[in-house]
């Protein structure tokens, strides 16, 4: 990890957020979180781009990941976005027998490419 709680907080609670996010908590403990950001595709147009979707070991298999993951679906309803768009590892059997559970389409024809600026 390299971005700092700085870089980060103002990034998603600054003047011009950059990042959303919603957390799920139980009994006063944060046990889970989404965070997203709407992309823009040339062929598709505004999408969100889910980030992160993480709920702690403890919780998982208790529904905290589907209230986050519906709660993004309305979310991108209410923002008229035309989809969603995420990476899973290819190991994450649990994640992908998740989302498959939401009709997901996994695409094999894409790589991740990526560079570092800095």
């Amino acid at each position: 990890m390299t971005v700092t709680i700085e870089h980060f907080t103002e990034s998603g609670f600054g003047e011009k957020p950059l990042w959303w996010a919603f957390v799920a908590e139980v009994e006063g403990r944060v046990e889970g979180f989404a965070l997203y950001y709407i992309r823009y595709s040339t062929w598709k147009g505004q999408r969100m781009y889910l980030e992160d979707l993480l709920v702690t070991e403890k919780m998982r298999g208790k529904g905290v990941g589907k209230l986050l993951f519906d709660r993004l679906i309305v979310e991108g309803k209410e923002k008229d976005l035309n989809g969603m768009s995420w990476q899973v590892l290819e190991w994450n059997t649990p994640a992908i027998n998740f989302y498959k559970k939401y009709k997901a389409s996994f695409d094999p024809e894409w790589i991740n490419c990526s560079i570092e600026l800095g």
